[in-house]
This record gives structure tokens, C-alpha cells and sequence, in this order.
């Protein structure tokens, strides 16, 4: 198959890639397809729909952030990220995260209702000037 994204260029991929979102993501409900795009030197993993490819949601693995993340079983939970041209300004979001399978290419948002998951994590944080 064949994609046409703004960000990437055309992309030729395998059908077999695609991850089945049954319910699809909030707010987006009728896109049930994607595909994760990675960039060798990025940090970021960019979820991207098939069959809309300007929608992309860019994507950070929570259990680096914390290493007690809810986890689901055979799934990966990642935050969406709210990017921002001030580095300062990239949230994460920990409330609603994704989980994948990507052996089964199977994914699904879910909504933590746990105070200690907020829903704009700061994802960097600029050093204070040691004097």
C-alpha cells in the first residue's frame, strides 16, 4: 500500500503493519486504522491514519517517563504529545494513553482516572542555571 503524508512523503508499506483500532481514538471514532512511523534518530513515534494520513498523533512510550505506568497485557502504553516550538511547552499526555500490540496490531485509548496521571505533562524540563 501506498500513503501520501504532508510530514513524511509517500510511504510505501505492508498491509500487514496496519494496528485496528476497534473503538478508534477520542474524538477521532471513525478512524479505525494505522500505521507507526518511527524516525531513526527521533524520539517520537508518529500513529498515523490510514485512511485520513494528514490525521498523525505523535506518540511517546509512558514507561520511560514512569516505570509504574498502568499496563495492560501485551499492550505498550504510550502518551499523545502536545508539540509546541518552545521545547518547554511539549506536554504529554498521561490521562488518556494508547496501548498497542503490535503483534497482534491491535490498539485502544483508555481514560485513567488516577490523580497522579495528569493530561499535560511537562515532557522536558529546562535545568535551572546552577550558580
Amino acid at each position: 500500500m501506498k500513503l501520501q503524508t504532508l510530514q513524511f512523503g509517500d510511504i510505501e508499506f505492508d498491509e500487514n503493519i496496519i494496528i485496528k483500532f476497534e473503538d478508534g481514538i477520542l474524538g477521532f471514532e471513525d478512524q479505525k486504522r494505522f500505521i507507526m512511523i518511527t524516525e531513526d534518530d527521533g524520539i517520537f513515534y508518529w500513529l498515523t491514519s490510514v485512511d485520513e494520513p494528514e490525521l498523525v498523533f505523535p506518540l511517546f512510550p509512558l514507561g520511560l517517563i514512569n516505570d509504574k505506568y498502568p499496563v495492560v497485557e501485551n499492550f505498550e502504553a504510550f502518551g499523545i504529545v502536545n508539540l509546541d516550538k518552545d521545547v518547554n511547552n511539549i506536554t504529554l499526555n498521561m490521562k488518556a494513553p494508547i496501548y498497542l500490540n503490535h503483534g497482534d496490531k491491535k490498539g485502544f485509548q483508555k481514560i485513567l482516572d488516577k490523580e497522579e496521571f495528569p493530561i499535560n505533562y511537562k515532557l522536558f524540563v529546562e535545568e535551572e542555571d546552577k550558580k
